[in-house]
């Protein structure tokens, strides 16, 4: 028997594309020894100072909400409360395209069985500082150069490797996702490998 290791991932509730990822690494939870813990990194944080679009901008301002949330559920309950509170924003975000805000980060909570009042950290800077840790935590490895999702995992050698991405839409199923995991691995563990890229040709698909 292969022993089960974990893999982090570095989330933003806010990014389809970590959406994805995420539903694709609980799909490769299944088929490989692998257990997937979520943390919290923040584009807004990662944005500060940088000259965006207004749009962008207002969107940047909207998203300090669902990070302090999610900060102040796993300062509460734990990396398993964690989990299930990005299960259910994602959900209401993606899925259900509904508005950021404290209607949704209270739906989410009741979602989880979670006290409804934790939205308040939405409007709050108490848990700042300890977002802009797990924000640097998960960037520090790989740069600001990036985005979200970022993940962290041993290699195939059993040293730790990091990376952003992958960049998928479906997510893959079943061993498809397994392969598309071992590969990841593969290229990520390879000494001076920084970038495999082409054109998004299409948008999110939450299937």
């Amino acid at each position: 028997m292969t022993e089960r290791v974990t893999a982090d991932m570095w989330f933003d509730p806010l990014c389809p594309w970590a959406w994805i990822t995420s539903r694709w690494l609980l799909e490769v939870e299944q088929v490989r020894d692998v257990d997937i813990r979520f943390h919290v990194m923040s584009l807004a944080v990662l944005n500060e100072g940088r000259d965006l679009p207004e749009e962008y901008q207002d969107l940047m301002r909207k998203g300090w909400g669902p990070v302090r949330v999610c900060i102040a559920v796993e300062q509460a309950h734990g990396a398993e409360a964690l989990a299930k509170l990005y299960t259910a924003m994602g959900t209401r975000i993606h899925l259900g395209k509904e508005e950021l805000g404290r209607d949704m980060l209270v739906g989410a909570l009741t979602d989880v069985g979670l006290d409804p009042a934790l939205a308040d950290a939405a409007e709050s800077t108490q848990y700042d500082d300890a977002l802009r840790a797990s924000h640097e935590a998960g960037m520090r490895p790989v740069g600001t150069e990036v985005g979200t999702p970022v993940v962290h995992a041993p290699g195939p050698d059993g040293r730790q490797v990091a990376f952003f991405g992958p960049v998928i839409t479906p997510a893959p199923k079943g061993e498809a996702a397994g392969r598309l995991w071992d590969g990841v691995l593969l290229v990520s563990a390879t000494p001076g490998f920084y970038e495999l890229k082409r054109t998004r040709t299409q948008g999110p698909i939450f299937d």
